[in-house]
């Protein structure tokens, strides 16, 4: 337990970094390296490859190498930050509206404000979810709260993402955290770590796939005959376990040449797992919040606060 609140406390510090450094025309890249460097600073490591997504791209955007897309002022900036201590982790979002959209002629008073609401939507559902739990909570419940909290700022949860459980060296450990209401009877029990994460839009409230995918994980050991695939596999394997990890990191440490082709050498028979880049179906914008938790008998208590 010590770990996962130093985890969660350096998640926390992170964050706070995190939101300062953003800054219009600054490279999506140079924000995911600066969150991922300040991590290893702390004496930690990354816990899945830091998510950078924007304005309607949801989840999983983890900049690739030499990506020169940029955070543009006026931009709905989510950033999802993992941290692990030993394999006990802390995982945690925020929404940022980035500023200077003042001077931009698109940008007007009325979609300034409805960006604010929404990143206000998603903190208050968090709050709200959060304050609900303690042992034997039905989770159903914290989707009821969350649904209806967000349906109160005029907006949408996301249906088909969710909050989950952690366990060591497991980001999502089997439970699934609903942000909508419905029939879930499971209840939680004091003792355990799960991540709450609500999203808010003005969309239809669904995620599609895009066809990039920037960020895998290690599912399960296959043959592999092919060497290079063989040995990007043994240092997934070593370095990050059973947690997500970037190509870009595979890069850095293994060189590009022949990458592409091991990785869909290992995903091909379900080696490892790919995951795409997520955006809400109706490419209308989104807003995240998330804290991890610590479930107690009457209450809980936020790791990553």
């Amino acid at each position: 337990m010590e770990k996962f609140k130093k985890a969660g406390k350096i998640a926390s510090k992170v964050r706070k970094k995190a939101i300062k450094a953003v800054k219009g025309e600054m490279k999506i890249l140079d924000l995911a390296e600066f969150i991922e460097n300040e991590i290893e600073k702390m004496g930690a490591k990354p816990a899945f490859p830091c998510n950078i997504s924007v304005n309607e791209i949801t989840a999983h955007y983890s900049p690739p190498c030499n990506d020169d897309r940029k955070i543009l002022p006026g931009d709905l900036v989510k950033i999802d930050i993992g941290v692990h201590v030993d394999g006990f982790i802390g995982d945690t979002a925020t929404t940022v509206l980035v500023e200077g959209y003042e001077d931009l002629k698109n940008y007007n008073d009325e979609l300034a404000e409805k960006n604010k609401k929404m990143i206000e939507a998603a903190e208050s559902a968090l709050e709200n979810a959060i304050n609900t739990i303690r042992d034997g909570v039905e989770i159903g419940k914290i989707g009821e709260v969350i649904e209806n909290t967000i349906n109160k700022f005029g907006f949408k949860p996301i249906s088909n993402l969710t909050g989950h459980s952690i366990d060591r060296w497991v980001l999502h450990s089997g439970l699934s955290i609903p942000n909508v209401k419905g029939q879930n009877s499971h209840k939680l029990r004091e003792g355990d770590v799960v991540a709450i994460e609500p999203f808010a839009t003005d969309g239809v409230g669904y995620v599609v796939d895009k066809p990039e995918t920037y960020i895998f994980r290690f599912l399960r050991d296959r043959p592999v005959r092919d060497p290079y695939a063989l040995r990007v596999l043994r240092h997934v394997k070593k370095e990050y376990r059973t947690l997500p990890f970037a190509e870009r990191w595979l890069e850095k440490k293994l060189g590009s040449k022949g990458l592409k082709h091991a990785l869909k050498v290992l995903i091909r028979p379900r080696i490892i797992y790919p995951y795409h880049v997520l955006k809400e179906k109706s490419d209308s914008w989104v807003s995240q919040a998330e804290h991890t938790v610590l479930v107690e008998k009457d209450a809980c208590v936020v790791l990553t606060e």
